[in-house]
């Protein structure tokens, strides 16, 4: 007597039909997330993401030492031993106090964590740390600085973390503001390998602007609680405190703006002087050199040069690049070592 097939209830039909269409429903954002994690997960992805970032920072040093050639280095070092001493002294005035500015970022945090550093200690810690972050980037200055110097005095791991969210998040937010405000307002003279029209610059700007925007509508909508997303939990202050980071990092950038407008003498308008920080800034970044090293210059060169003589110019943004960059940094070094040395002792 032939078996008998099998009987299949109407609740096994139902799952094997699920089951038949499972893999489709696998193809979709789910599974793209997947099979991008299992990119990620393969041995040779992270030195194919060092080597394409080294060759794009290659690329970058090439495009700058080509442009380097062309400038008469006899005439900036010219200008540059010409700048008047009050000039000097006025730029320098003006770095130190954008330095000091950018040292009550951390207070947001402060208050934020309630951590129990002082006032005093907690910007000690941050105008150490600006410089590295500056010349060295964000994960030596931002993090790692910052975590030594943090730890070192009790703050745990999260409220660190905490921190150093803040402190950038406030350092960005006017410039977004600034950024919107300036590209709609006025159109810099820019580099020609950039393409970069005044609309695309207005509607960068507007974006930009937006995101701050978004920010502090963010930050009235949470009433103080953290945004949890996927897990992670993200700081959001009130929006009384959202607005006072968005002021005090605008009168940052604004105070690093003067500063290169007085190392020219007041020969470039405000507006072009602001913008080479700006844009500056933003092409650094982009670039992934240390400091933006080149960058800054090539850009301020570029849009100042259109006001003043070329190797005016650029002797006033490398006098710039001396004070606001190198000079700070040897300071936070010789701190730093002090600083090491008391917490062994």
């Amino acid at each position: 007597m032939p078996p008998q097939a099998p009987t299949v209830t109407a609740a096994e039909s139902a799952s094997r039909r699920n089951g038949a269409r499972q893999p489709s429903a696998d193809a979709g954002p789910s599974s793209l997330a997947g099979r991008w994690k299992a990119l990620q997960a393969r041995p040779w992805w992270p030195w194919l993401i060092r080597t394409l970032a080294g060759l794009f920072m290659l690329l970058v040093v090439a495009l700058l030492v080509r442009q380097a050639r062309g400038v008469d280095w006899a005439a900036v070092w010219q200008a540059f031993t010409d700048l008047p001493t009050l000039a000097l002294a006025g730029g320098a005035l003006a770095c130190a106090a954008s330095h000091l500015i950018y040292g009550t970022f951390d207070l947001f945090g402060r208050h934020y964590t309630r951590h129990a550093l002082s006032v005093p200690r907690t910007m000690g810690i941050t105008l150490v740390a600006y410089p590295f972050t500056l010349n060295l980037g964000s994960i030596i200055g931002g993090v790692s600085v910052r975590y030594r110097l943090y730890s070192q005095r009790g703050v745990s791991v999260g409220k660190i973390g905490q921190i150093v969210g803040l402190s950038i998040v406030t350092n960005w937010l006017g410039y977004f503001v600034l950024a919107g405000a300036v590209f709609w307002a006025w159109s810099p003279q820019l580099p020609e390998q950039w393409h970069v029209g005044p609309e695309a610059l207005r509607l960068i700007g507007g974006v930009l602007a937006g995101l701050t925007l978004a920010y502090v509508v963010l930050c009235a909508w949470r009433k103080g609680e953290p945004l949890a997303v996927r897990g992670r939990t993200f700081p959001m202050p009130s929006w009384q405190a959202a607005v006072l980071q968005t002021t005090v990092s605008v009168v940052n950038w604004m105070t690093m703006g003067a500063a290169i407008w007085l190392l020219t003498q007041q020969q470039a308008p405000y507006a072009a002087t602001l913008a080479v920080v700006l844009l500056g800034a933003m092409a650094g970044l982009i670039s992934r050199i240390p400091a933006g090293l080149g960058v800054l210059e090539a850009v301020g060169a570029t849009v100042l040069s259109a006001y003043m003589p070329a190797p005016a110019a650029l002797a006033a943004v490398l006098a710039y690049r001396a004070m606001y960059f190198f000079a700070p940094l040897l300071l936070a070094g010789l701190a730093f070592a002090w600083m090491e040395w008391r917490g062994r002792h």
